[in-house]
């Protein structure tokens, strides 16, 4: 059965009769020309958000580390996802766009083989976003001032949403 496709009648791809945990067999699948698109995004104040565009975040170039931060993750998405398969990466790209209030990424992965990407898709974004907010934790950390005590209490609008993927495709390779 394939991986991409929703199992007949409820059958579990990644659980066998017995209750063990399997990873789905793609072997006798044919080789295919595959990309996956996420995106995602991470809400930030408009402060943090024109240190970003200014290059002045103490920890250095925040969007140049977070593409390398994605583009691991994708790399590494099959160490990280219990029965995902590892495949040869042909490509990644990472896209951001930089808004008011907010920093979207949109990461594309190739591949050609057996299985979809959409996985390393998904973790090139959710990591590329977490870089992000790594990168900028201390611009967004709300400071609060009780007389003598000074005490950071967390990140009450830095969030990370609507991570989802937006493309999926397949394509017969040429013989």
């Amino acid at each position: 059965m394939s991986e991409d496709a929703d199992p007949p009648d409820g059958e579990l791809t990644h659980t066998s009769d017995s209750g063990d945990v399997q990873m789905v067999d793609v072997g006798e699948k044919p080789d295919t020309g595959r990309r996956a698109v996420a995106r995602g995004e991470i809400h930030l104040t408009a402060s943090t958000i024109d240190a970003v565009r200014a290059d002045g975040i103490g920890k250095g170039d925040v969007l140049a580390t977070a593409r390398i931060g994605a583009i691991q993750a994708v790399k590494h998405t099959w160490e990280t996802i219990p029965m995902c398969h590892q495949i040869p990466i042909t490509n990644v790209g990472t896209d951001f766009s930089v808004a008011d209030d907010r920093i979207e990424l949109e990461v594309a992965v190739e591949t050609t083989g057996k299985t979809g990407c959409e996985m390393e898709a998904i973790q090139g974004v959710t990591t590329g976003l977490g870089v992000v907010w790594d990168m900028v934790k201390a611009a967004e950390k709300e400071v609060v001032d009780d007389g003598d005590d000074v005490e950071a209490s967390g990140y009450p609008g830095t969030e990370i949403s609507g991570v989802e993927v937006v493309s999926k495709e397949k394509r017969e390779l040429s013989r």
